[in-house]
């Protein structure tokens, strides 16, 4: 968005600005004055046949006649851009004084034209009107009737033009300002739910050592430890929209870590392996509150073994993320958490529809899939190049 285009520059005549303006209204007055040249030119033409009488001026005269009312027709549309049309009981009566105005002093123009560049006998003929009271001079009265009925319609077009492209201009700018407003919108938004995660994941990472301290410090001790490494990572994906499947994988796997130090007679963890990897980029850490999710709500209920299972696939161009676990038997799903409110409202945000979470009993397991498109390079500079496998560790 240019400086001159800018919403909240304020507009010089309607939406359009200095330059806008300008060069709509002068393109519009040179098709005028072509027409209007040809047009006597024509008419010229065809009556020196008949009579030698001067009843149309010269072709530079005319040009000269245009030129002159050029200020005149910028000055009128400028005014009635800014009187504008609202309401009407004002607006009609100024909108047409001023059409009517400008039609009016067309042909002393032409007069001032025709002296300035006429031949002789056309310098006669203007001093003709010029001597003598316009109103006692029915010839003088017959063209500027003529010369008036010909400007005042086309003066109604070029503001009709001006008119439509000032309100197209306002419109285009009321969309990019609306537009502009929705990225930051959406970015507060995308803010807001990360920093609803942290809190969330702190703490029940913080519960799950405070089991330790007790009964096993050092153990606390190490899990502290992972519990910084995680917080680091936290912290660093929260400020970024996007991150490497790589490195949300990492954040998992050292989430998942601290709780099977907790749970290690019940939790088994199976992650993808390094060659399974694919180089795309996902939201950050959209995996994290489903994983939080299967270890909580997987242990709940019973206290038998429970299987955490993360899985990727991609299919034309789609990226399948799928976090598994197994639940206590005949559990009914209850409603949704904030993690998983968190995950669909990201994904509508960020993808436009184009992204889903579906969530769901299949036997004895509970299955949270998304589904979103592959993104190959960073979203700040995006690429063509198709996704290949990782190679390395986690």
């Amino acid at each position: 968005m240019t400086k001159d285009e800018h919403p909240s520059i304020p507009s010089y005549a309607g939406g359009l600005n200095v330059r806008q303006f300008f060069v709509i209204v002068s393109l519009f007055w040179v098709y005028v004055t072509m027409s209007d040249v040809l047009y006597a030119y024509s008419m010229r033409t065809g009556i020196a046949k008949v009579t030698n009488m001067p009843l149309f001026a010269a072709w530079d005269a005319r040009v000269l006649q245009h030129a002159l009312l050029f200020p005149f027709l910028a000055v009128s549309f400028w005014a009635s851009l800014r009187v504008q049309w609202r309401p009407l009981v004002v607006a009609i009566p100024l909108q047409v004084i001023l059409g009517t105005a400008f039609a009016a002093i067309a042909y002393p123009a032409m007069i001032v034209s025709e002296l300035l560049l006429g031949s002789p006998d056309w310098h006669e003929h203007a001093m003709d009107h010029v001597t003598s009271p316009f109103y006692l001079d029915s010839f003088f009265l017959s063209l500027w009737m003529a010369s008036f009925v010909s400007f005042l319609p086309a003066y109604g077009f070029g503001l009709a033009l001006v008119t439509g492209l000032a309100l197209y201009t306002r419109f285009r700018n009321s969309e990019l300002h609306v537009a502009a407003l929705e990225r930051e919108w959406s970015a507060a938004r995308l803010s807001a739910l990360r920093m609803q995660l942290s809190p969330h994941t702190l703490f029940n990472l913080l519960h799950t050592i405070r089991g330790h301290i007790e009964w096993d410090p050092k153990g606390a001790q190490s899990m502290v430890v992972q519990l910084a490494d995680l917080l680091r990572r936290l912290l660093s994906a929260g400020e970024r929209d996007f991150t490497r499947l790589t490195d949300e994988l990492q954040f998992v796997r050292l989430y998942l870590e601290l709780q099977q130090r907790r749970f290690a007679d019940r939790l088994t963890v199976i992650l993808p392996e390094p060659r399974e990897i694919f180089a795309v980029w996902v939201p950050s850490l959209i995996l994290q509150p489903l994983v939080e999710n299967a270890v909580v709500h997987g242990l709940a209920g019973h206290q038998g073994p429970v299987v955490v299972s993360v899985a990727i696939q991609t299919s034309q161009e789609m990226l399948t993320l799928r976090v598994s676990n197994t639940i206590a038997e005949n559990k009914t799903p209850g409603e949704e958490g904030i993690g998983i409110k968190n995950v669909r409202e990201r994904l509508a945000v960020q993808f436009e529809g184009r992204a889903a979470l579906t969530t769901g009993i299949h036997g004895s397991q509970w299955i949270s899939e998304i589904t979103m498109p592959e993104i190959l390079d960073s979203p700040e500079r995006r690429g063509v190049r198709r996704a290949a496998p990782l190679v390395g560790t986690l």
